[in-house]
């Protein structure tokens, strides 16, 4: 291994390994062992090789790769129901976060990988096949997906980092999961829950868990929100690509 992967490599495995000690995630220390170490590292080295020319991630320092990206990414993990063999949704994937971080960390599930920008998808299921993940890649818009027979209602878990508004994220993300499955939304400081609420049952959805933590090494405050989906959703629901974001639902 040249000397610059070795650094990479260094940095980023004793950045993750601090991060992971942090109290609050706890329960995600026993996913990553010496092998799954290096599968994350070599992920997130082929994710800055990537983003060369995909523009994947503004963050390619490794330390910051290794809070940012995976031990936020595993934060998933920590509400919610994830049975062995779930079919996992990420919505909104940009640079694979956080489906190919919980496709190696946790190798029996079947994630898919849905984004709308087919230059990203590309470089996102190379990276994937590199990795030799169980993943899977679907170029489309969440709202078409969403109404589409072969993905409405048909993931145990659907997962959302920070890609819009909770009510407009509610509308992208609920019509996917299955009846007695979840939707983890994964949210900034503010979880937006209040304004969220209306279009959370609205879509069969019932707020179930939530959890808020500080990344390590002062890298922002996250919420993280588990939805259950109680119920089958409006067949009104999701509406034509662009109106969830242009009028989000809300209470009259």
């Amino acid at each position: 291994m040249p000397e610059d992967e070795r650094m990479f490599d260094s940095v980023f495995t004793t950045a993750l390994e601090r991060g992971l000690s942090h109290a609050e995630f706890a329960p995600l220390q026993a996913l990553v062992d010496d092998a799954a170490l290096k599968r994350l590292s070599k992920f997130a080295a082929l994710l800055v090789a990537a983003n060369r020319a995909s523009n994947l991630t503004r963050i390619t320092d490794p330390a910051e790769m290794a809070v940012k990206h995976v031990v936020d990414s595993m934060t998933a993990l920590l509400v919610g129901d994830w049975p062995e063999g779930a079919s996992v949704c990420d919505v909104g994937t940009g640079g694979g976060l956080p489906g190919l971080v919980l496709a190696l960390v946790r190798p029996d599930l079947s994630v898919t990988l849905v984004d709308s920008v087919a230059k990203k998808l590309a470089a996102v299921e190379s990276i994937a096949q590199d990795l030799g993940v169980n993943a899977r890649v679907v170029h489309g818009r969440a709202e078409d997906l969403g109404q589409d027979a072969k993905h409405r209602e048909r993931y145990g878990v659907v997962v959302a980092r920070a890609v819009a508004a909770l009510p407009v994220l509610a509308e992208l993300c609920l019509p996917l999961a299955a009846v007695g499955g979840c939707f983890v939304a994964m949210k900034g400081r503010d979880s937006e829950l209040d304004q969220g609420r209306f279009a959370i049952s609205q879509l069969g959805g019932e707020v179930r868990e939530s959890i808020t933590f500080t990344l390590p090494e002062g890298h922002g405050e996250r919420t993280v929100l588990a939805i259950a989906k109680v119920r089958k959703c409006p067949a009104a629901y999701p509406r034509r690509p662009g109106l969830p974001a242009k009028r989000p639902l809300a209470a009259p």
